[in-house]
């Protein structure tokens, strides 16, 4: 290994580890492509694969070492890409996109033709007359039928418990401007 590499890290050389931590950066950011990590996380990888080697060559873990700079830290490198990759498999993943509206909330139509009935007229009625958010949540629990702990995640809600909560005053809201329709008009 190169010897002024080492001796650069273990003597806190400022000028010479940003020349060597920008010397590789780039490089291994293309090595990391062909294992489909995202580039947030390449980055990632390679500030700790850096700070990894750093640490051996302080403890002098780095005097017996027979390869290149370059070549130990893109093996240290690789290693954390694949602990990454056990980590991306281990994910559920859950695609927002499939359940997240262009607008703030996904507006409920009904088709015309058909007569409603008062009962009707009156939801849709006091239903336009809730705040966003509240028309957001009972559209996306009874119109999409997404559980609580689907849009805990979806609106970023602290857990489904808050959910439950917050539809909770929703639907009472929404009760009591239809049965106080003097109070509320």
């Amino acid at each position: 290994m190169e010897q002024h590499f080492v001796d650069a890290l273990k003597n806190d050389d400022t000028k010479l580890i940003k020349v060597i931590y920008g010397d590789y950066r780039n490089e291994f950011i293309f090595f990391s492509k062909k294992y489909n990590i995202a580039e947030a996380d390449s980055l990632d990888i390679y500030q700790e694969a850096f700070l990894a080697i750093r640490k051996h060559a302080i403890s002098g873990k780095l005097q017996d070492v027979n390869c290149s700079f370059k070549t130990y830290l893109f093996g240290i490198g690789k290693h954390l890409i694949y602990n990454k990759l056990k980590e991306y498999s281990s994910k559920q993943s859950y695609d927002l996109i499939l359940h997240k509206a262009d607008a703030d909330y996904e507006e409920i139509t009904i088709d015309a033709s058909e007569k409603l009935t008062k009962e009707q007229e009156l939801l849709r009625h006091y239903f336009k007359q809730l705040g966003k958010s509240c028309q957001q949540m009972l559209t996306l629990s009874f119109y999409r039928g997404l559980t609580n702990d689907e849009i805990a995640t979806l609106e970023g809600y602290e857990n489904e418990a808050v959910v439950r909560s917050q539809k909770s005053r929703c639907l009472k809201t929404l009760k009591n401007l239809i049965k106080n329709p003097l109070k509320n008009d």
